[in-house]
């Protein structure tokens, strides 16, 4: 097929094969992790942000190519995880603000919002990083620029675009030590790569056109049994409401929309509201009897893009019900409200234990969502909520939640590690209400703790001047390989010896949940032995990755 134009329908068949091009080839992109442990998960935060744009496609009744593309980008913002995603989500941001108004793009208009998609991109990273994704777009859109003149058609652009993006993903180990070290190219580029080269044959009418949003193992979603709701069945419930709502200057005044006193009625007429807006699009999530009272209500403003409306007995009826959205519990209003990120039971029951409202599960290998962390908050009844990340692949996408969220003030203090989030939150004191002091404390409590890690190595490398075995145990911080021991204990003492332990008043151990209980008392005893100016406690985290997190304070 060729073309000089893309419409609604042809970008959002795009959008479908780049999202099941990465779906098909996301553990290829996993394995490209520079880090010898389990952390690869690059492929699978870019798949379902993208997925999550393509799942809106599917849900919405956009037509023209400007609302598809915006339709996407709205999924995309939501569903970002890991900063490769949220860096995918603000290139399609910036290309949704370059085709606004746009029904059907030329070459011309399509370079233009793929440009705006760079300027977006590199704005959404406080300290852009060379030889990421953030490199390959922009050499492929001023590559692709340098080609265009007045015999260009998409069909060339494209092919320019796509031979840069190789050319320069196989120059990113020339950029990053890390890359070249291990052997690698950046995992986020290799993800566009596919992510493009899936969009460009269904441009050309080439591959599967076919698209289930989610339709791989784990995300693809179950069909309901009608039958647990008969001709006798009582609605307890209620029904799941979700749309996309664009307000319309024909109804109201858009810069004067009043959306405090839309979420009070949302909060009148049902409960488990989740509202927020972003430019004239307003996000809703309710629980209601009445859905039919809610969409009256709120067309008074605007129209619907997307609607979905689910009777919640079937679901409440199901094995394990299926909403993703938990019911919202008016907590007493506080003045500061926390949250945190962890996985492991143990962890969450510390973290809750020092004063968190809300742990949102995740960490290495299980990147959280921007809407994961707008629930979280929609859940706390606080002037400002404090966040802490505890992962730097989830920095990106906590500050993104809280730049959409309308519902108080959140800030996010960028711990790194679960030992930074720990001894952050067991030292915070509000009581002055001064927010930035708080934040400003906080950041430099981050800045004193260091946080040793042991975890398997998942393959053979050399780095920091240490040869690791796929198997042994290595023993990091930081970026930092200090030890490699095919015996869990002894890579755990290694690193605390590497670290100075002695110079510490206290380790904290959190052991994971595949450590047996008799090596954490022989890790123990061991190190009290060794250090006996130095408190030794443990935890059991019940975390996976790492055996041992081991916080020195």
């Amino acid at each position: 097929m060729k073309t000089d134009l893309i419409d609604g329908a042809l970008f959002a068949d795009m959008v479908k094969g780049g999202a099941a091009n990465l779906g098909a080839n996301r553990q290829l992109v996993n394995d490209l992790n520079v880090f010898p442990i389990p952390d690869g998960d690059t492929g699978d935060n870019m798949y379902m942000t993208i997925n999550s744009g393509a799942a809106e496609l599917e849900h919405g009744k956009a037509s023209t190519l400007a609302e598809n593309v915006a339709l996407v980008a709205r999924g995309m913002l939501l569903g970002a995880r890991g900063n490769s995603g949220v860096i995918l989500s603000r290139i399609f941001a910036g290309v949704s603000q370059g085709l606004q108004g746009v029904e059907r793009a030329d070459v011309a208009d399509i370079h233009r919002a793929l440009r705006m998609g760079v300027d977006e991109a590199y704005r959404a990273v406080s300290v852009p990083v060379e030889g990421t994704i953030l490199t390959v777009y922009r050499d492929a859109v001023d590559f692709a620029s340098s080609r265009l003149d007045e015999n260009s058609t998409l069909e060339s652009y494209f092919s320019d675009f796509i031979d840069e993006v190789k050319r320069s993903l196989d120059r990113t180990p020339e950029l990053l030590d890390v890359l070249r070290q291990a052997g690698v190219v950046d995992s986020g580029g290799a993800g566009f790569l596919y992510i493009m080269e899936g969009m460009i044959r269904a441009f050309l009418g080439e591959g599967e056109s076919a698209f289930s949003a989610g339709a791989e193992g784990k995300d693809a979603p179950k069909r309901a049994d009608i039958s647990l709701f008969t001709e006798d069945s009582e609605l307890k419930f209620g029904y799941c409401t979700e749309f996309l709502l664009r307000l319309q200057r024909s109804k109201c005044d858009i810069d004067a929309f009043d959306l405090e006193g839309f979420i009070d009625w949302l909060n009148s007429e049902g409960d488990s509201v989740v509202a927020f807006r972003d430019g004239s699009i307003v996000k809703v999530h309710v629980h209601t009897f009445r859905p039919g009272d809610v969409l009256n209500h709120c067309q008074q403003f605007g129209e619907f893009l997307t609607l979905k409306i689910e009777n919640m007995t079937l679901q409440h009826s199901e094995t394990k019900i299926e909403n993703r959205y938990s019911p919202v519990q008016q907590k007493p209003h506080k003045p500061y409200g926390i949250v945190t990120v962890a996985a492991g039971g143990g962890i969450k029951d510390t973290f809750v234990s020092l004063g968190c409202d809300e742990v949102v599960d995740g960490g290495q290998s299980m990147n959280p969502s921007a809407e994961d962390f707008i629930r979280a908050f929609e859940r706390i009844n606080a002037d400002v909520i404090l966040v802490f990340p505890n992962n730097g692949n989830v920095i990106l996408t906590a500050n993104q939640a809280a730049a959409l969220y309308e519902g108080a003030e959140v800030r996010v203090i960028p711990s790194k590690t679960v030992g930074e989030g720990y001894a952050a939150v067991s030292m915070l004191d509000t009581s002055s209400g001064d927010t930035d002091a708080i934040v400003s404390e906080m950041e430099e409590v981050i800045a004193g703790v260091v946080t040793g890690l042991v975890s398997c190595a998942s393959r053979d490398t050399e780095k920091d001047g240490v040869t690791v075995k796929a198997g042994d145990f290595i023993g990091f911080e930081g970026d930092t390989i200090y030890v490699d021991s095919d015996v869990r204990n002894e890579a755990a003492l290694g690193l605390a010896e590497k670290l100075g332990a002695g110079d510490y008043d206290i380790i904290l151990i959190i052991c994971g949940g595949d450590v047996p209980s008799d090596e954490v008392h022989a890790l123990t005893d061991k190190l009290r032995e060794s250090y006996r100016r130095t408190e030794v406690i443990t935890i059991d985290g019940g975390q996976p990755i790492y055996d041992y997190i081991m916080i020195f304070e």
